[in-house]
């Protein structure tokens, strides 16, 4: 019974390690990592910082960036001029003019020639030989000879080339997925790809194309939603299923997607409410913008000039005095993320930011100079 105990409080110990979130946040003028918990993983020390990713954090210690693991242990000495994120075990750095690609000792990784260094994104990255376009994994390995005049990075397991004039799909084996035949095409979602073709747009639906009716643009499917929308020739938008066909008619001026049943609509252009799936009005138009609702059942609208939170009842439930604009330390390190993400909202107010709860308390009691979005230690 004992061991069984301790087997349970070991696998929760390791998935609560493995499960921290965390994000960089600046406080007087110094840059540190700050737990959900509101204690600090690692207290400000640095003069930048990016957020963790593939495990390590880039830092920026006087004039040169080097790297800090999770115990803020310096795992990569600063003397960089410029870094970009790990992926995989490497990462792109630069000194002076020279880009090149390192693994987590800081020791310089050899890899084929090319016009220009690529970041890795899942293992796999580009390269450019000859003005073409092929992919290496992190061996160094080419995984597909340059023959594409341009492609876009992976994502899901596909990335987008271009052949010619034309756009096809390829996997990560580099195999081809779509053949290049198209003058436009989104990223597959569960074996489905928005294409642009002789003017008209339609699917490619496991590998056969249909032609959608009606439409001037469609957006890419994500995987996981059922529906996606789309502009009609009245530069009118509504909601497409995944076999083309309407789903709800094309009776606003902007949409956003779905989520958890809900999608931000506008038919006039200035004031925003939100539909189901059938078109119904859920919450009547009355906002100056409006995002997508979270998992936790609050939305951002802004009603004003600033943003507060409403239930799915469209009640305003966090006052609205806060920006949830984007904004990024560095170019390198973006962060995007609007809204509750596992019960916290990165907001600014006042020109600092800081993170609320869905009862709109502040994390404690603190607002940051700057301050990224919470992410995953992996």
């Amino acid at each position: 019974m004992k061991k069984n105990v301790l087997l349970v409080l070991g696998i929760v110990l390791c998935q609560t390690l493995f499960a921290q979130r965390v994000a960089s946040v600046r406080q007087d003028g110094k840059f540190g990592f700050l737990k959900e918990d509101g204690s600090w993983l690692i207290e400000p020390t640095y003069t930048k910082s990016g957020s963790f990713s593939d495990g390590v954090a880039a830092v920026l210690i006087g004039k040169k960036w080097g790297f800090v693991d999770s115990t803020g242990k310096i795992i990569i000495e600063p003397s960089f001029d410029k870094v970009k994120r790990f992926d995989s075990g490497i990462a792109v750095v630069a000194k002076g003019k020279k880009w090149f690609y390192i693994d987590k000792t800081g020791k310089e990784v050899e890899m084929p020639n090319s016009e220009k260094v690529f970041d890795f994104n899942n293992g796999i990255a580009l390269i450019k030989q000859n003005g073409k376009i092929g992919f290496i994994n992190t061996s160094g390995k080419i995984i597909l000879e340059p023959t594409y005049v341009k492609a876009l990075p992976f994502k899901n397991g596909y990335s987008k080339v271009l052949k010619g004039e034309n756009w096809g799909i390829i996997d990560s084996n580099g195999k081809e997925f779509i053949e290049p035949i198209y003058q436009g095409i989104g990223y597959p979602s569960e074996g489905i790809a928005v294409v642009k073709k002789n003017e008209e747009f339609g699917l490619v639906i496991n590998g056969t194309y249909t032609r959608v009716e009606g439409v001037t643009k469609i957006w890419d499917f994500q995987d996981g939603e059922k529906l996606t929308y789309a502009r009609n020739a009245d530069k009118k938008m509504g909601f497409i299923n995944r076999s083309g066909k309407w789903v709800v008619k094309p009776n606003f001026i902007k949409v956003r997607k779905f989520s958890n049943g809900f999608a931000p609509v506008t038919t006039n252009g200035k004031q925003w409410g939100y539909i189901n799936e059938k078109g119904e009005i859920l919450i009547k138009e009355q906002f100056r913008d409006a995002e997508y609702f979270s998992k936790d059942g609050l939305a951002p609208v802004k009603i004003n000039k600033l943003w507060g939170f409403i239930n799915n009842k469209g009640d305003l439930i966090i006052e609205d005095k806060y920006v949830i604009s984007t904004m990024s330390f560095s170019n390198l390190f973006k962060s995007k993320a609007k809204g509750f993400i596992n019960g916290f909202s990165r907001v600014g107010y006042k020109k600092k930011w800081g993170f609320i709860n869905t009862k709109g308390e502040l994390l404690n009691d603190t607002w940051y100079q700057n301050a990224e979005s919470f992410v995953e230690i992996k």
